[in-house]
């Protein structure tokens, strides 16, 4: 079954930062009639193109600011010549560092950026596109310890920040207006915005798990559907809201930290990880049904070998499956070095699909047939290809209309 059939889905489509580059001078093929899209694409309702994401980070010093216009400029032209110019909008979705202040009706944008924002957003005005920001109060939280961790959700805080005669408790609410302060002051007041993402994760940092992350996510769906919007902008709630995300990601980058990895309303296999209503009346979110688990069976660590050299293991493990749960803050923290040794056999042998010779380690392992989880620890159990393979379908399909919108196979950026 289609995951987007008989919903009124707005997708958000992305270039990859690195195709910046030949975007500029490229003209970019979008000359594929309707007929000959996808099912998928057609279902689709205002897409929006998102170019590049989050381009004026401070961690990137500055290298894609010279190619965000131009490459807007370009693709313009070719949603024009394709009709589409109308129906697809671009957009750049950008990362709350972007603007800056000690309170939010100061709001403004890097001095650096001031000049690029001003002709970017003159160009999303002008093209009918909303402004694109991705807010985490989480983010906040996890990088000061002084932030209050009750101000960073929706139930409440002891800790409001007064502005004026506004009195802001969340940290929602007072980034999405520094927001609108920094537009207003460039000539925007009344500029749409879209939150491109927000969410709150379960795992891999002391302020992740379920029940943080319910409580913002619910409360932030509560807020919004609430229109009372922000003291800046009262009774306007943003455009559209996206939830990042819908899954975790075992493979993704852990630089910024362990909860990088855990972002997701559904655990890998399509189960929710708690209640949530998205405003559907009294329904919930539903796990994925028929999911095709593998055989019950774990591979841990022999308690009757010497584990003491296993130390090589563990690391080639943990390479590729994801161990950032065992590391500070984790659900897994806490379970004693042997156990950290099975969770990481574990989870090799599950990812490479039980196979024997995954779960060999010199001999220091066994099979189990018994659930070594521990508490709230769980030990997973894979699932079978057939299940990935639905996935997959849905995967392929959205790529492939990723292709026939950009054209950039040639370009070697997927």
């Amino acid at each position: 079954m289609d995951p987007t059939h008989s919903f009124n889905v707005k997708n958000m489509l992305d270039t990859h930062l690195k195709a910046f580059q030949h975007l500029v001078g490229a003209f970019v093929a979008l000359q594929t009639p309707m007929e000959h899209w996808p099912p998928l694409a057609q279902d689709l309702d205002n897409q929006y193109v998102a170019v590049g994401n989050e381009p004026f980070l401070t961690s990137y010093e500055g290298q894609y600011v010279n190619y965000v216009v131009p490459t807007l400029l370009n693709l313009q032209q070719s949603l024009a010549k394709a009709n589409l110019a109308g129906s697809v909008k671009l957009v750049v979705p950008c990362n709350a560092d972007a603007y800056e202040a000690n309170l939010p009706s100061q709001g403004a944008f890097r001095p650096e950026l001031t000049d690029i924002m001003t002709q970017l957003v003159s160009f999303l005005n002008t093209n009918g596109s909303p402004f694109v920001v991705n807010i985490y109060p989480f983010l906040s939280l996890y990088g000061s310890s002084d932030f209050p961790q009750d101000y960073a959700s929706f139930e409440g805080t002891t800790h409001p920040v007064t502005d004026g005669n506004n009195v802001y408790t969340n940290a929602f609410d007072g980034n999405f207006d520094t927001l609108v302060a920094a537009l207003t002051k460039i000539g925007y007041s009344q500029m749409p915005i879209v939150i491109g993402e927000v969410g709150w994760p379960t795992d891999g940092a002391f302020n992740a798990n379920l029940s943080a992350a319910r409580a913002f996510n619910q409360g932030l769906i509560n807020h919004v559907l609430s229109n009372r919007g922000t003291p800046l902008r009262p009774g306007v709630p943003p455009m559209d809201v996206y939830l990042f995300s819908l899954l975790d990601e075992g493979a993704k980058s852990v630089l910024p930290g362990n909860f990088e990895r855990h972002w997701g309303i559904f655990s890998f296999d399509g189960q929710a990880k708690y209640a949530l209503n998205l405003g559907w009346g009294s329904k919930l979110l539903k796990n994925a049904r028929n999911v095709q688990y593998l055989p019950s069976r774990w591979c841990v660590a022999d308690p009757t070998k010497d584990l003491s050299n296993v130390a090589n293991h563990f690391r080639l493990a943990c390479s590729e499956a994801d161990c950032t749960t065992l590391n500070y803050g984790g659900w897994c923290n806490g379970i004693g070095a042997k156990g950290n040794i099975s969770y990481a056999f574990n989870s090799i042998y599950q990812l490479r699909m039980q196979n024997s010779q995954s779960c060999d380690f010199d001999g220091i392992r066994l099979v189990t047939f018994l659930n070594p989880s521990v508490g709230e620890c769980r030990f997973l159990v894979g699932v079978t290809d057939m299940s990935f393979a639905k996935f997959r379908a849905c995967s392929n399909r959205l790529i492939y209309l990723v292709l026939i919108l950009w054209g950039l196979r040639f370009l070697g950026v997927y």
